[in-house]
């Protein structure tokens, strides 16, 4: 039996016979430049003509706001590649929703929903939505665990810390996706969150043992495997413990990355676990990839690791001329090759890249799929369900303009690592709004009783790749100066922080008397806080991870 008539390609004879004809009909180089997925981020004119120029197996967009535009994007590359590629995307919610989609929350806002059916609903929309961008491929889900709260990257980009709750979240997930057409993924292999730094910036470390591993990240891949979820994407993640299992003596070895790892792509995963789809490698740019190899000798490893898929190039010529030169020196095998573009090629069949129908469908029918009313309303009351309130012990809630009226604001910004400048925040307006006096706080100001009824902190700290890490800057927020930087004002008059992001800033403010996590800055997440606060919703949202860093003074 072919492995691709297998779960989860569950191909049929015409299907199989159609891939391994496209396969047979390629040369050499144009097997290899199908195992490459290049990125497409903004609009430079000259990244749109590489991809054209190179026809690779996939492309990783990242939209802008001009729909037209992105139409014209798809459709050019469409009738640019022989075969039709791969779209993919990072279906993370929050601020990478759609721009003219549906607006959704983010994995760790869902999990703090806790219904596994929310989140069925949400990345079925989100599917739905993406195909008519022409995506058939989400790197999503996270199945990292919450387990280091310092961690800047996993943080709201997970379901939390409990194994059973992301287990059941991620296979939602999956079939959300999935039973919508579109190709989930799985990552970061080998498992992420119990290092508290960021593969974005250096190699990570997995520092479970064998039994550890298998109870939890073992547990949460061999489920989605299980479920048929058809690709995995390989992380730059080292997991020495397995290694040494295998190699007591390794040595620097221990800590190879899996995306360049056969021992954890091919040992563990394939003959061990048994998974048969798709292996992606991570970014390839990342710290923890090029800061253990450099370009181009890397790329070679990363299929040599295992990997069937690269995950972006900037320079994919030379790197293809670098895995060729290395399949005539037999370093990589032609079998290897042809094993990761079969896999490749089998998943554009499953997705139905293979047949006649376009990647991009007609405007008409693009447009009716996107941001329906239908979606809006079932989205808003989902966002309406993730704030959590973590402590009162003031008993301030709910706000009323009688009693709060005049609002001193501290706020952070907004911070996305794509978004040139900060979005604005919403809130402050919709308080205003409600009858509320905003004041932005500025150095020198007199905060007391007497001239505020409230101190309201906003900070907006979404778990995204390139944070070193995510903390309370006093001196920043308190308008500088050593003073300012030491003063808590929730001494001198009622106080409020709302964290529209990272969920554990009562490690740095323990004692902050009401604390709210909110999960998202997107502006749903705000207008759904709004309503909390105006005591006309309920505070819904549960804890998916612990709040209180373990601290038991935070508590009061």
């Amino acid at each position: 039996m072919s492995f691709l008539s297998q779960s989860p390609f569950h191909l049929d004879a015409a299907a199989i016979a159609k891939v391994h004809a496209l396969y047979e009909g390629m040369t050499r180089e144009e097997r290899v430049t199908q195992l490459f997925v290049l990125l497409l981020l903004g609009e430079d004119p000259e990244d749109l003509d590489m991809v054209l120029r190179f026809k690779p197996g996939g492309v990783c967009r990242f939209f802008s706001e001009d729909l037209a535009h992105e139409r014209t994007v798809m459709t050019a590359i469409e009738e640019a590649l022989p075969i039709r590629p791969l779209i993919t995307a990072d279906l993370e919610g929050s601020r990478q929703s759609l721009f003219f989609g549906t607006a959704v929350p983010n994995q760790l806002g869902l999990s703090a929903i806790d219904d596994p059916q929310a989140t069925r609903t949400i990345a079925a929309m989100t599917a739905r939505e993406a195909r008519a961008m022409g995506v058939r491929w989400s790197f999503t889900p996270v199945v990292d665990i919450n387990a280091a709260f310092r961690s800047a990257v996993v943080g709201t980009r997970s379901y939390g810390s409990d194994v059973a709750r992301i287990e059941r979240h991620a296979l939602a997930h999956i079939q959300g996706l999935q039973d919508a057409g579109m190709a989930a993924t799985v990552k970061h292999w080998p498992g992420e969150g119990y290092d508290d730094r960021d593969q974005h910036l250096v190699t990570t470390i997995n520092p479970l043992d064998l039994d550890q591993w298998d109870a939890s990240f073992g547990r949460l891949y061999r489920s989605a495997i299980d479920a048929g979820v058809l690709s995995v994407m390989s992380a730059h993640i080292a997991f020495p413990a397995f290694v040494r299992a295998h190699f007591p003596d390794a040595g620097e070895e221990a800590f190879r990355p899996a995306s360049i790892n056969p021992l954890l792509n091919i040992t563990l995963l394939r003959e061990k676990l048994g998974f048969n789809g798709v292996i992606v490698s991570d970014a390839t740019e990342m710290g923890g990839l090029c800061a253990y190899m450099a370009e181009p000798e890397v790329m070679p490893e990363i299929l040599i690791g295992g990997c069937d898929v690269i995950l972006f190039s900037r320079h994919p010529e030379r790197d293809r001329d670098a895995i060729l030169a290395a399949m005539d020196e037999g370093r990589l095998s032609e079998e290897r090759v042809r094993d990761a573009c079969l896999r490749t090629l089998a998943l554009k069949a499953r997705l139905g890249l293979l047949d006649d129908a376009s990647l991009v469908p007609t405007e008409a029918d693009q447009r009716a799929d996107l941001a329906r009313p239908e979606d809006a309303v079932s989205a808003d009351a989902i966002w309406q369900r993730a704030p959590s309130l973590v402590k009162d012990t003031q008993n301030l809630l709910p706000l009323t303009p009688t009693r709060h009226k005049r609002v001193v604001l501290f706020e952070s910004p907004i911070i996305h690592p794509l978004f040139p400048e900060p979005p604005a925040w919403s809130l402050p307006a919709l308080l205003e709004k409600e009858g509320f006096e905003i004041t932005r706080f500025e150095r020198g100001m007199d905060v007391s009783r007497e001239t505020f009824d409230l101190a309201l902190y906003l900070l907006g700290d979404e778990a995204l790749f390139t944070r070193n890490r995510i903390y309370i800057d006093w001196g920043k927020l308190h308008g500088g100066g050593i003073f300012n930087t030491l003063h808590r004002f929730w001494k001198d008059l009622p106080c409020l922080m709302l964290s529209f992001g990272h969920a554990y800033h009562l490690y740095d403010a323990p004692r902050v008397p009401t604390y709210v996590n909110a999960w998202s800055t997107h502006d749903k997440a705000q207008a759904a806080v709004l309503e909390c606060l105006m005591g006309r919703a309920e505070w819904l949202g549960g804890h998916p991870v612990d709040p209180f860093c373990g601290l038991e003074d935070a508590r009061f």
